[in-house]
């Protein structure tokens, strides 16, 4: 959706996250998550039949030599629980190293506003218009 008042213009957007390759998520309902924590659990799963048919697949659940596993339980995780404010910070860096690698980034600033439970950003225009984004994350189970 998005809203316009007086000199500014907001825009709010929903993300739908998706793990990655020998990844799940699932909302666990039999445990308490950590204090603060979503119920989202992340778990690894089994590619070896997917190595077997793609090649160069590694299966992080049962590497092979070399351990491919992404970082993912350690940056975006409390235990086994997806951390919304990991997340959002997470994505808070993507989005402001790929804004420096944008032509626009020349003629509007981008500034990251602090928030713990959504993504927000503020573009400034050199006519000093100004854009608000927030953007919720959620996963689709």
């Amino acid at each position: 959706s998005w809203s316009i008042e007086e000199n500014s213009i907001t825009y709010r957007l929903l993300v739908i996250l998706r793990p990655p390759p020998g990844h799940s998520f699932s909302l666990d309902t039999t445990e308490q998550p950590p204090a603060g924590r979503s119920g989202i659990r992340v778990a690894l799963k089994c590619l070896c039949s997917r190595e077997q048919l793609l090649g160069k697949t590694p299966c992080f659940l049962h590497p092979s030599g070399q351990d491919h596993r992404l970082d993912l339980l350690d940056t975006l995780c409390t235990r086994s629980y997806l951390d919304v404010e990991h997340v959002t910070c997470w994505v808070q860096m993507l989005v402001a190293s790929a804004w420096q690698l944008l032509p626009h980034s020349l003629h509007c600033q981008l500034t990251v506003l602090p928030s713990h439970r959504s993504c927000r950003f503020q573009l400034t225009g050199s006519s000093g218009m100004q854009s608000s984004i927030e953007m919720a994350l959620a996963v689709q189970e």
